[in-house]
């Protein structure tokens, strides 16, 4: 379950107080006596962090403090920090960089907004900063409350909890789940609203400089009210740029990663499906140097539309959260080492990366037959895709009965199978699909049309799903044409008012079913961007014509692919393609069946691929089909096996492939045996030598490093200032090498 569904439980002594005639003068002892516990955050803005988290992650813990006036708390470890203003009312008054010792902030901010029953009110916040340019602490203390807001009246400090209990089932590099602490600020609203209440958690990470925040709004009242719509943040960055003139869609934004588990877009990547992040202007931000006060200046964080619920009398609603993470340098690999390492730690289930085959039949003979093909060479998950015929959604006693004999023969073998399920993308009917706003019928989706996961349709498509995987056994579902955000202005389905709570109600629909998937040990494959909801691949993002181009083209393409969709995401929590068989054309050529006679580009393939540590999906009825292809898949399992951890480690990128030239990459990993694994190839018809410079920084090596080359003799290297060592690598014609740093 996800954990904002969850009461918050308090670690420290909670103090809940009437609010009487003298109630805040009361409340504000309380909450003094509780600051004044916390340790004194004595840290100066201007300080830089001195060592690479990314080098050495265990010395950032993270830690709650008061400031040293006494009148608020920070958030921080030793890369990021947030300061909130307690008194007279809760407002964040800094958020630094410690990297890079920049206060990022220009105005004091309130902790959003939520508009109920109509009316907006704001979550904290302080009015009355004379200047936004910058802020001066003086200022602060002269700053009185917003009219009608919600004020503070107590705090919690408690650890992080799961946001998905992940069952860790299989081989994973980070079964670790992320640690930190967080606070928890109680909020009241004032008149008609003073018995409902905000709990806002802000958790701050132990080993990554990142902060993330979320609320419960609870109804104490005895009537239900209507939570509008919502803006979890609303902060005032200052701008790196601001030019007189020009479009400001153009302008520099801060040097910050802000991403919400509120993302939907029917897509790839995150920036393609964050429909929470805006960036917008600040029109009481009059000394800015932008002549028509266009700079886009103001983290908004909220939904689209909506979510339109309505809270019953003791009941909670939950928003959803956003991770904030500043970045110490505008580089892109270190960059995208951030962002990776962020995956891997506050979504460590997305470090899963089983080898699987695509299974393009249901018929049992072939299925046990691959069970048995996996089993023999290594693979370790069998995946019947789509057009094998298996259907989930059938969960007659037949079918529930046909399956579970096939995963129980498959367990037998040690092999998790599993089978797919198309969701939104496909037409069912006028009554059940989503309703455009625009035409007032279905049609003219992200996908066409699509079904409204919140008609009786789809209360009934997930109940199957359910039954199908609880009764079966199977471990991993394949997902595709998930929910890419769809509005529906139907008001006619069962579980939706109309057009302004649909889209927060499907979301909730699919991402209750992942999250259980994730908690119960299934594997979830979805083309869409739902890593921070449990699911453990999205698509690399290839063009699926592609794999209809012939062979040789597929092995440039397939290692462009691993090299340019590696920056931002882990590659264990991507997929590719190999088609074995024929996919969307192409006929013989573009096909490597029969096996046997294709040898070099089904080798290739998979050691390019096994090599980046991407899991392609190699879509077939087998896996070999002669003694020498067997020994091929197993020679390259093998070796993906012994190097595993280091092969999905980050990834460092040395040259694009263009078909000219040499092209490479390197793992990277200082807290393993093998600091790095580098892989060279040679796309030319001719044998190679060629001087390559190997950055070794992030392997943790200072002076020097002990290289070989495959499995041969190891030779120790002294490194550049840079951290760098200088190889004379030859590579064969249409061939590849590798080398192991320790």
């Amino acid at each position: 379950m996800n954990a904002c569904m969850k009461t918050v439980m308090a670690v420290a002594l909670v103090c809940s107080l009437p609010l009487a005639a003298n109630a805040q003068t009361r409340t504000d002892v309380a909450l003094e006596k509780k600051i004044a516990k916390l340790p004194v955050y004595k840290a100066l803005n201007s300080t830089r962090t001195e060592f690479d988290w990314l080098l050495t992650p265990q010395k950032s813990q993270a830690e709650i403090y008061a400031t040293a006036d006494g009148k608020g708390v920070v958030v921080a470890n030793a890369m990021v920090s947030r300061t909130f203003r307690i008194f007279p009312n809760l407002a964040t008054t800094d958020f630094v960089n410690r990297m890079t010792g920049e206060s990022m902030l220009r105005a004091v901010s309130s902790e959003g907004s939520v508009t109920i029953d109509g009316h907006r009110y704001s979550i904290g916040g302080l009015s009355g900063q004379p200047e936004r340019a910058y802020i001066k602490d003086e200022w602060i203390d002269k700053m009185t409350t917003v009219p009608g807001s919600f004020m503070v009246e107590d705090i919690e400090i408690q650890p992080i909890g799961e946001r998905i209990k992940w069952a860790r089932s299989r081989w994973a590099l980070n079964k670790k789940a992320a640690t930190g602490k967080e606070v928890v600020f109680h909020l009241r609203g004032q008149k008609e609203l003073s018995e409902v209440t905000i709990k806002l958690i802000v958790s701050v990470y132990d080993h990554i400089p990142v902060i993330s925040k979320r609320f419960e709004l609870t109804n104490g009242s005895s009537l239900p009210i209507n939570v509008d719509e919502f803006k979890l943040e609303y902060l005032a960055f200052a701008e790196p740029e601001s030019p007189g003139g020009g479009d400001p869609s153009t302008f520099m934004l801060p040097n910050i990663h802000i991403e919400s588990d509120y993302n939907c877009g029917g897509s790839f990547t995150e920036k393609e499906t964050d429909i929470t992040e805006k960036w917008v202007s600040d029109p009481e931000y009059t000394s800015q140097r932008n002549y028509l006060m266009q700079t886009p200046c103001i983290l908004d964080v909220s939904p689209k539309m909506g979510p339109d619920q309505e809270v019953l009398p003791g009941k909670t609603f939950c928003s959803f959260s956003v991770f904030e993470m500043p970045f110490d340098s505008y580089d892109r690999e270190r960059k995208g080492l951030f962002t990776r390492r962020m995956y891997r730690t506050i979504a460590p289930w997305v470090t899963e990366n089983p080898i699987f085959l695509h299974l393009t039949s249901s018929n049992m003979e072939t299925i046990k037959n691959a069970i048995d093909q996996c089993a023999e060479v290594g693979y370790e998950m069998i995946i019947m895709s789509f057009g094998s015929g298996a259907n989930a959604e059938d969960i007659s006693d037949g079918n529930i009965a046909k399956y579970k004999s096939v995963v129980d023969y498959a367990r037998e073998k040690g092999i998790d199978i599993g089978c797919y399920s198309l969701l939104a993308s496909r037409w069912i009917s006028d009554e059940v699909d989503c309703i455009n706003p625009k035409t007032g019928k279905r049609g003219g989706m992200t996908f066409g049309s699509s079904p409204c996961l919140c008609s009786d349709w789809g209360e009934e498509y997930f109940r199957k799903i359910k039954t199908f995987f609880e009764k079966t056994g199977m471990r991993c579902f394949e997902h595709d044409g998930s929910y890419p955000g769809d509005f529906c202005a139907s008001t006619v389905h069962t579980h939706h008012k109309g057009l302004k709570d649909s889209q927060w109600n499907q979301f909730r629909k699919v991402t209750e079913l992942y999250h259980w998937m994730c908690e119960n040990g299934i594997y979830l494959n979805v083309p869409d961007f739902y890593l921070l909801n449990g699911s453990t691949k999205v698509s690399i993002g290839y063009r699926e014509t592609n794999w209809s181009l012939p062979r040789d083209r597929q092995l440039i393409h397939t290692r462009q692919l691993n090299y340019d969709c590696t920056w931002d995401r882990a590659q264990s929590s991507l997929w590719s393609f190999v088609p074995l068989v024929q996919y969307h054309g192409g006929g013989a050529a573009a096909t490597l069946e029969p096996l046997s006679e294709h040898l070099y580009e089904y080798r290739t393939l998979m050691f390019q691929n096994y090599g980046a540590g991407v899991q392609a999906c190699y879509r077939g009825p087998r896996l070999y089909d002669t003694p020498e292809t067997k020994q091929v898949v197993v020679d390259v399992i093998s070796w993906y096996k012994k190097y595993r951890n280091i092969l999905n480690s980050d990834i460092i990128h040395l040259r694009k492939p263009d078909a000219r030239d040499w092209d490479g990459i390197m793992h990277v990993n200082p807290g393993e045996k093998e600091k790095a694994l580098a892989m060279f190839f040679n796309p030319t018809d001719r044998d190679i030598t060629r001087t390559i410079t190997l950055p070794l920084y992030y392997t943790g090596l200072r002076y020097t490093a002990r290289i070989r080359e495959q499995e041969g003799r190891l030779r120790r290297y002294t490194m550049d200032t840079d951290r760098c060592v200088t190889l004379e690598v030859k590579i064969p014609a249409r061939g590849y090498t590798w080398y192991v740093v320790e």
